[in-house]
């Protein structure tokens, strides 16, 4: 799959390369901006990365026309990709340290994690951004995907600041019982911290990721619970989305696009 428009290029990494510069910009959102503790090697190599990079595809976005003297930077958006046929062959998934998933381990249709996801600072709220989904919604398409799932954060470790945003998604997106993966009990913190009526649906919106409110636009749910990763400085939700529940409109926007028609999109 690389498909392109204008300056933009949306493809699988293919080589050793590519996945560094994917993990060079994890490092630089994640590390960098965010405050994600890194390890030592992390640190020296300036690259974020887990033993799950080695058998996971790396959905890449580049900007041709970025100027860098480093190669390992012209990476400006980044996907992890692990299907559950791969992620049973190697270990499990990435989401299940955090999460139960013995519901959507037994949905019937492939499946897949969805990862890592981020975009440099200065493509945020651009139209980069669309070239990568619709790169994502070709390879859910090239692999007959039905579910859809991974950990979406919050900034920073604290619930408290977070109660209008995590009830209201607790109060109006959570996903059905046979699809509901919930925190591991260890570390469970529920989401319902206040009731339905005391959440101002504004005041939410505006507090909640854009990419998660991506995902909620195309019919995503969220599991039962939150869970603290103090290492990544983050709240997490399960995000959980059937690909058949995917609103008509969005569906036809991201699949089959020619390169015209993306670089009228994309100006």
């Amino acid at each position: 799959m690389d498909i392109a428009a204008g300056r933009f290029r949306a493809r699988l990494a293919e080589t050793e390369q590519d996945v560094h510069a994917a993990q060079r910009l994890r490092y630089r959102v994640f590390v960098e901006e965010m405050g994600a503790q890194a390890g030592e090697a992390e640190r020296a190599a300036r690259r974020e990365m887990d033993a799950f990079d080695a058998f996971c595809d790396h959905l890449i976005l580049e900007d041709d026309s970025r100027v860098t003297d480093d190669p390992l930077d012209r990476v400006v958006g980044v996907y992890r990709l692990l299907r559950r046929s791969v992620a049973r062959a190697n270990g499990g998934f990435y989401t299940a340290t955090e999460f139960d998933l013995s519901r959507l381990e037994a949905y019937p249709a492939e499946t897949l994690e969805l990862g890592r996801s981020c975009v440099d600072a200065k493509y945020r709220g651009g139209s980069a951004m669309q070239l990568l989904w619709m790169a994502l919604a070709q390879y859910i398409d090239a692999h007959d995907l039905g579910l859809l799932f991974g950990c979406a954060s919050f900034h920073g470790t604290e619930m408290a600041p977070l109660a209008v945003p995590l009830a209201y998604l607790h109060h109006n997106h959570l996903a059905p019982e046979d699809l509901r993966a919930r925190v591991l009990p260890e570390h469970y913190n529920g989401l319902d911290l206040l009731p339905g009526e005391a959440v101002d649906r504004r005041e939410a919106m505006r507090a909640i990721p854009a990419l998660i409110k991506g995902y909620l636009r195309l019919g995503g749910f969220v599991g039962d619970g939150a869970y603290i990763d103090r290492d990544f400085n983050t709240v997490d939700v399960c995000l959980i989305m059937e690909t058949s529940r995917i609103a008509d409109r969005y569906r036809k926007f991201y699949t089959g696009k020619t390169s015209p028609a993306m670089e009228r999109i994309l100006g």
